[in-house]
């Protein structure tokens, strides 16, 4: 009796055995995006700065300051800046007096050997020192051209009118534009005395 016994114990541990196996190998089971989240190497800056302020000069002589609540660098083959929370950009005349502000909600800034060129989205707004405002939601900043420009709708408000149009190219101080395709123009000057 003792052998059927051993015998018995035998079949069901050789029946427990597989079954186990089996448990333990469904539950290592990988998912692959799961792996794919686990592994993937998330693109971190080099650097990182909160309350940042930068300064572009030219021969001694300040010409653009960015101030940023957060300012993210990173190094890869082509090396840029991030601003993710936006900027405020100021523009400076031969006497380092500000003459021109840009601010935008978001700008990213590639930096070249020779040169620099900075891309602001969501709502951008310019204001000369004639108080003529520029309203888009992407424009572009190319330091050494000291030019900025656009593809994008842009909306052009002075004290006569207000113009509309696709694309604009002007020069930073944003005194001399050019609105590439004009939409319309709304004049608010009131002719009636």
């Amino acid at each position: 009796m003792k052998a059927q016994s051993f015998g018995t114990y035998q079949q069901v541990i050789l029946k427990i055995i597989p079954l186990f196996f089996v448990i333990v190998l469904s539950a290592c089971e990988n998912d692959i995006e799961k792996i794919k989240v686990l592994t993937d190497k998330k693109l971190l800056p080099t650097e990182k700065g909160i309350e940042v302020e930068m300064l572009y000069s030219d021969s001694a002589q300040i010409k653009a300051r960015i101030v940023t609540p957060e300012l993210n660098r990173y190094t890869v083959e082509q090396p840029y800046i991030e601003m993710p929370k936006g900027i405020r950009m100021y523009f400076y005349d031969d006497k380092g007096k500000i003459n021109t502000s840009l601010s935008s909600q978001y700008a990213k800034m590639l930096q070249y050997p020779d040169n620099n060129i900075m891309e602001a989205k969501r709502k951008v707004v310019v204001v000369n020192e004639k108080g003529e405002t520029l309203k888009t939601e992407h424009l572009v900043w190319n330091q050494k051209e000291e030019r900025i420009f656009s593809e994008a709708f842009v909306t052009i408000s002075t004290k006569d009118e207000i113009i509309m149009g696709d694309g604009l190219e002007s020069n930073q101080d944003f005194t001399k534009y050019k609105i590439k395709k004009m939409k319309g123009t709304i004049n608010l000057k009131n002719d009636i005395e």
